[in-house]
């Protein structure tokens, strides 16, 4: 490898370690630029060999996830493994040689079930009450969430150092690999640092963007006998194409309501019970109730007031209502008889 082989990893790893997002950090990884160096520099054709050297990257991040979280194993030892674990699968698919259409077909069925597997266990870690789900995930989980905000220990001079030294011993190392050298983990090795604590997610990730590599070298594959920058143009193209079509946002369907929600709401609003009688509601009129206007007086014909009632009734009552009236004239009390007297 060149140094712009070595320019181009420090380029791609640094680019990777500013980015938050695991997501956008495994399509920044995920771009077919050291393979288009590879191509470039060297004289090697794209067979079925260096097309399932795309499974072999996905073998690199799963192994280093697995040691270095599961095992406990420190990151660098993890990175070795997954080096070695890539290695061996050069050696074995450079030892036979590996029809192009059988490993694009096998390449095609890996993935798909690699997708379903993925999203079946998304599903099932989301159905997984909090409750249940095991002390360890959460505290794995808060650790990865808390990575996305956590400052990095190096200063950035100082890691920009580090990973340029580490591209040039990726590039000594993959330049022992001969036809593989172009999918080699280039900046895989320095990527798988960088994102330790997201490695199960970046893993995840990747593997769904492992599609648009294969697109990538198949598209180079058929046109790399007419010319070699037709191969990369359509190369490039057919990338773009499968990567814009899995990251396009999937019309999601509306959540079913929780049970225990929906419960909830119908103990909050009960049907009334009909064998309880409604509270009766009272008139806001302060009138009392009476007969209805026009009908027929029950204690005799219609009349007016009395006017001695009216007052207090008695002499003294007779007379302020005579009084009160006007032109009425007060007529002397008869003096009562008085009986003979018997002599």
């Amino acid at each position: 490898m060149t140094w712009s082989a070595v320019l181009l990893v420090t380029a791609v790893v640094w680019a990777v370690s500013v980015i938050r997002s695991v997501r956008l950090r495994a399509l920044v990884y995920s771009l077919p630029l050291p393979m288009t160096l590879a191509l470039v520099s060297t004289d090697y054709r794209v067979d079925g060999a260096q097309l399932l050297g795309v499974l072999g990257l996905n073998l690199f991040f799963v192994t280093v996830a697995v040691t270095h979280h599961q095992l406990r194993w420190p990151i660098l030892l993890a990175d070795g493994a997954g080096i070695g674990v890539y290695v061996a699968l050069s050696a074995g698919l450079l030892a036979v040689p590996v029809p192009f259409e059988a490993a694009l077909a096998g390449m095609l069925v890996l993935w798909l079930a690699a997708m379903l597997l993925l999203r079946r266990r998304a599903r099932s870690h989301a159905s997984t009450p909090a409750a249940g789900r095991p002390a360890a995930v959460g505290s794995e989980a808060a650790v990865e969430t808390s990575s996305d905000v956590r400052p990095e220990g190096l200063p950035a001079l100082l890691k920009l150092v580090v990973i340029f030294v580490g591209a040039i011993l990726t590039a000594l190392l993959g330049a022992v690999l001969r036809g593989m050298v172009v999918t080699f983990p280039y900046s895989g090795v320095l990527v798988a640092v960088e994102a330790r604590r997201e490695l199960r997610e970046f893993s995840r990730h990747f593997a769904r963007n492992s599609l648009a590599l294969v697109g990538f070298l198949t598209a180079y594959h058929y046109l790399q006998d007419v010319s070699s920058a037709l191969a990369l143009g359509a190369g490039w193209v057919a990338f773009a194409l499968v990567a814009a079509a899995l990251h396009l946002p999937l019309r999601t369907r509306p959540a079913a309501p929780d049970p225990a929600t929906t419960n909830r709401t119908a103990s909050n609003h009960t049907a009334p019970d009909p064998t309880v009688a409604p509270p009766v509601r009272h008139s806001a009129d302060p009138k009392p109730a009476g007969p209805p206007s026009g009908a027929p007086n029950p204690a005799g014909p219609e009349r007016g007031p009395d006017p001695a009632a009216s007052t207090g009734g008695g002499a003294l009552g007779a007379r302020g209502a005579a009084q009160a009236l006007p032109g009425a004239r007060l007529s002397r009390p008869l003096r009562p008889v008085e009986p003979p007297s018997v002599r």
